[in-house]
């Protein structure tokens, strides 16, 4: 019996490929760039079963170029580079990676929200340049975190995470989120519920957890920042268009906000205009999961979900689970 052709459209821990190995036939993208859009049409012809990563985008020309795909594994939580509506139209059927990022995105937001906050960056390359001199009492003066108020938009399972991590700081909590989640679950982190004007308005840190949608795309922007205090520090390590990026830049420019944590882009990988010039952001290159441990485990469950697919078994990581209804008998 042949095995099922697979595209794997860049290269991930060796784990994943491990797994896939001994039941699958691999088309490999082994070159260190992403496949262009034109490579991506000319190699998915044949292929049953494709492994890809946010920066693929997936819709319906490429589906149709692949008239025997039946099933796609993203190397991400994010699923919106992939059409889902269309692949769920032809059956195929699509899974994510969600839960094993989760402790290791919520350690970079953390990560982001104290450099911002205590200037970290800005005073690297203050010494790197050998300005550094003497100690002075107005020196790179920052935010205090300990004590203060986090506000979280998006409380599901990373959310969470980084509320658990706020105790350490003994902060309030403040959180927005929908649906809203009971009062034991709120208890439970020690987090209020708050609307998102009031969460805006109260909060010192705020940070970003929801997924990309219609109504996420731009929730911050020139008004959001207006109700923020001018102090306040804002993190997203969710994705990138959830944030107006020309109107953050014009708030960190003039002093609507304090300092900003970024981990995505609105164009990724391109920066809006003047925001690599904000000594007041922090900009990392979409790091949010990549420890060793978290990327392997994302690339054996990457792997274990195609292959789960392609047998046509359950996995629980199917974000489409209604393609069954229009999967060819």
């Amino acid at each position: 019996m042949s095995k099922p052709r697979v595209l794997v459209t860049r290269r991930i821990p060796q784990p994943g490929l491990d797994l896939l190995a001994p039941y699958v036939e691999m088309d490999l993208n082994s070159d260190d760039g992403a496949l262009s859009r034109s490579d991506l049409i000319k190699r998915i012809g044949n292929v049953e079963g494709l492994l890809c990563l946010l920066t693929d985008v997936v819709d319906a020309e490429i589906m149709s170029r692949a008239p025997r795909l039946r099933a796609i594994s993203n190397y991400a939580v994010g699923f919106n580079n992939i059409d889902i509506p269309e692949a769920t139209r032809r059956g195929i059927s699509v899974a994510n990676t969600p839960g094993v990022l989760t402790e290791t995105t919520a350690d970079l937001a953390w990560a982001l929200l104290m450099s911002a906050a205590r200037r970290v960056v800005e005073a690297d390359r203050f010494t790197r340049e050998g300005r550094f001199e003497s100690w002075d009492p107005m020196l790179m003066l920052g935010a205090d975190v300990y004590g203060k108020t986090l506000g979280i938009i998006g409380l599901g399972r990373i959310g969470q995470a980084v509320a658990r991590r706020a105790r350490g700081f003994d902060m309030s909590v403040v959180y927005y989120s929908d649906p809203r989640l009971s009062a034991e679950e709120e208890n439970s982190l020690g987090a209020s519920f708050a609307s998102m004007e009031t969460l805006l308005r109260e909060s010192d840190f705020i940070s970003l957890h929801v997924p990309l949608t219609p109504c996420t795309r731009h929730l911050i922007g020139e008004k959001q920042f207006k109700m923020m205090k001018p102090t306040a520090v804002l993190v997203n390590t969710a994705r990138g268009p959830v944030v107006d990026e020309r109107a953050l830049v014009q708030a960190l420019r003039n002093g609507v906000i304090g300092a900003a944590g970024l981990d995505v882009y609105e164009n990724e990988p391109e920066l809006a205009e003047g925001l690599a010039e904000c000594p007041n952001a922090v900009l990392l290159p979409h790091i949010a999961s990549a420890s060793v441990e978290t990327r392997a485990n994302m690339a054996t469950m990457a792997a274990g979900n195609l292959l789960a697919m392609l047998k046509g078994r359950h996995t629980e990581n199917i974000v489409n689970p209604e393609f069954l209804r229009n999967r060819p008998v």
